[in-house]
């Protein structure tokens, strides 16, 4: 079994950045692992994906250059860097992972089999 756990939310002000964690437990190798972020209002979406097989990564056009998923050498926490925040990008942002992904198919929320608790990211000024 899978458990996630993110940490490293907080309030920011924008053009200000914040780095989340997920502390993984559990066979997560050959697994795709994503950041979801969920706002009121808002679709859930799928952030920034990674295959924990060979690294390869996947963005929604709105992060692109300004956030970074990357994993510790240990290969266990997950992290997701994120610069030059701005408040469209406030929202309780998930960790996932599953098996049925790659970064060919890797936004569809249904596909995962694992979820963290979420950890809350506001932006304002």
């Amino acid at each position: 079994q899978v458990q996630l756990v993110e940490s490293g939310g907080g309030s920011v002000q924008p053009g200000e950045s914040l780095t989340l964690s997920c502390i993984t437990s559990g066979d997560t190798r050959n697994m795709w692992m994503a950041w979801f972020r969920h706002a009121p209002g808002r679709e859930r979406e799928a952030v920034a994906g990674i295959s924990t097989f060979d690294s390869s990564t996947s963005y929604t056009d709105s992060v692109k250059g300004r956030f970074t998923i990357s994993r510790d050498n240990s290969q266990k926490p997950l992290y997701l860097q994120m610069a030059r925040l701005e408040p469209e990008d406030s929202a309780m942002y998930y960790c996932a992972a599953g098996w049925r992904l790659s970064r060919h198919i890797w936004s569809d929320s249904s596909r995962y089999n694992y979820w963290g608790q979420g950890a809350q990211v506001t932006v304002s000024s």
